[in-house]
């Protein structure tokens, strides 16, 4: 079979891929990114893998050098299993926030399929990441992939010296607590150097070769009966260990007094992994939109000058409308809102505001409505919102009618739902705080603290957990999740359920009635 030639200003032709190819619509894609959308990215590296590759991605959270634990094995069958049965397909392209910033391609992509998956997350997200303020405030993306090469080894070394057994029990206690393991409110500090972590893998072995059980059992000094700072400590332990706390790993981590320097290092590195996927929780409307948003306009500008054919533009096309697809709600594929869909269309909402304002667009949006540089307020809106304060701000009376969207009424109390806001006036705003309030990443994630602990008594853990709208934690996951506090701990740990408004004390469950 001939080889198809490629036409002159054509950046490909036909379904096959090579890495020339690749490199020079990466080239151009990036030149016209810079020039017309004025996007600020981190370096890029491309790696081609295959489907198996990708599965195994999947299972490692779509990190690379994860260490091993069981339950990404459990992940990879499962999504293996729904891949060959067609239950569900896999993604084109994976792309982590690093710097520089790494996109995995499927070398089963067509190289127009190539094209679009690299203007999505080899500029689109990589924009998002580098510029966004949550990403730039809790992530370092210059020492994430040297800090996880780190752990993989420190991981392995402890499984080499410790047993996998005793490493896989912590790994399994801190993976129940990852979703309490981050700082929500105050900025972690920065991942340290490499040389620093070098100087902690030293010290902690230091640590293991001199530490002796024996010293525990010495009788305390007679001579001086004040109480020094560390017994005051005791004494007032909600001002010595900053209680409550919200972020339940970083407690255990630095006051448990049962964990050995390894197994301390162990929570430390799943603390980590989980602080750092914490701003794509709140972003994921936001970043699928602007990855989408860039993706769609890149690829009508490529089309229009001429840079790529017809029969390329409507593979693009179909791809991309398998993307934003949204089903109804009555659909058996419904599974919720779309990020994707919803992302790009109030992105494409903020550009016809800023150049073909209505009267009703100037009265909900007089900072934006005719402003012309539509760039410069998606610019803004990537760098410093969030998806509940981007939604809270610009989500429109008109996209509110496209997506017919309303408001339910769910009150405890009542048999039926109503209907509590519809399209009108007052309607729009409540609409509109009420879909904002729901990607609210505090709103719907359990607020559990560590309030109290007795250092000088039992050494009783106390948690609470803050009741809202009456939702309560399920009681199999509760209880088995304190087992898992219990085993970092080492002593009794209760939670007790508190009503947010009232403050009464709803429940509460201790390790000690687990163990009944």
């Amino acid at each position: 079979m001939a080889r198809q030639a490629t036409k002159p200003g054509l950046l490909f032709s036909g379904s096959d891929w090579d890495f020339g190819k690749l490199s020079r619509a990466h080239e151009a894609i990036e030149a016209l990114a810079i020039e017309e959308l004025h996007l600020d990215t981190y370096p890029v590296q491309m790696e081609i893998i295959s489907s198996q590759q990708m599965l195994d991605a999947y299972s490692s959270v779509g990190m690379p050098l994860m260490y091993r634990h069981w339950s990404f094995g459990k992940r990879f069958l499962y999504e293996e299993l729904l891949y060959r049965k067609g239950g569900r397909g896999l993604a084109y392209e994976l792309v982590i926030n690093s710097n520089p910033c790494i996109v995995y391609l499927m070398e089963e992509n067509t190289m127009a399929l190539q094209a679009l998956v690299t203007a999505h997350a080899a500029l689109g997200h990589n924009h998002f990441f580098k510029n966004n303020h949550l990403f730039r405030q809790w992530t370092d993306a210059g020492a994430i992939l040297s800090y996880l090469d780190f752990a993989k080894g420190y991981i392995t070394r402890c499984e080499e010296r410790h047993g996998l057994a005793a490493v896989e029990a912590v790994l399994d206690a801190a993976h129940a607590l990852m979703e309490q393991g981050v700082f929500r409110y105050r900025r972690p500090p920065k991942l340290s150097s490499e040389r620093q972590r070098e100087g902690l893998r030293e010290r902690l072995e230091y640590e293991e070769r001199s530490y002796n059980d024996l010293w525990r059992t010495l009788p305390p000094a007679q001579g001086n009966k004040k109480i020094d700072d560390r017994d005051r400590g005791m004494a007032d332990p909600k001002k010595s260990l900053n209680l409550p706390e919200e972020n339940l790993l970083y407690f255990l981590e630095k006051n448990s007094l049962v964990l050995e320097p390894w197994q301390r290092e162990l929570v430390r590195i799943v603390r980590i992994i989980a602080q750092y996927f914490y701003p794509q929780r709140q972003t994921q409307v936001m970043n699928e939109g602007c990855a989408t948003f860039v993706h769609y306009t890149l690829m009508n500008m490529l089309f229009d000058r001429g840079q790529i054919n017809e029969g390329a533009m409507l593979e693009i096309l179909r791809n991309h409308s398998n993307v934003i697809f949204q089903p109804a709600f009555d659909d058996p594929r419904y599974s919720g809102v779309n990020p994707y869909a919803l992302g790009l269309d109030m992105m494409q909402d903020i550009q016809r505001i800023a150049t073909e304002p209505t009267a009703e667009d100037r009265d909900w949006f007089p900072d934006i409505a005719g402003h012309g540089d539509w760039r410069e307020i998606l610019l803004d809106a990537w760098a410093n919102h969030r998806d509940e304060s981007f939604i809270r701000q610009y989500l429109s009376p008109t996209l509110i009618r496209k997506w017919r969207f309303f408001v339910l009424g769910d009150a405890a109390d009542e048999p039926h739902y109503q209907v509590a806001s519809i399209h009108n006036e007052r309607g729009y705003r409540k609409i509109r705080a009420a879909l904002a309030h729901s990607y609210d990443v505090g709103v719907n994630r359990p607020d559990i603290q560590a309030v109290d602990v007795d250092l000088l008594g039992d050494r009783h853990l106390r948690l609470q957990h803050k009741v809202k709208d009456g939702v309560v934690l399920d009681e199999a996951s509760r209880d088995a999740t304190l087992r898992h506090i219990r085993k970092l701990w080492g002593y009794e740990v209760s939670l007790a359920a508190v009503d947010a408004q009232t403050g009464a004390t709803i429940n509460e469950r201790s390790t000690r009635q687990i163990a009944e």
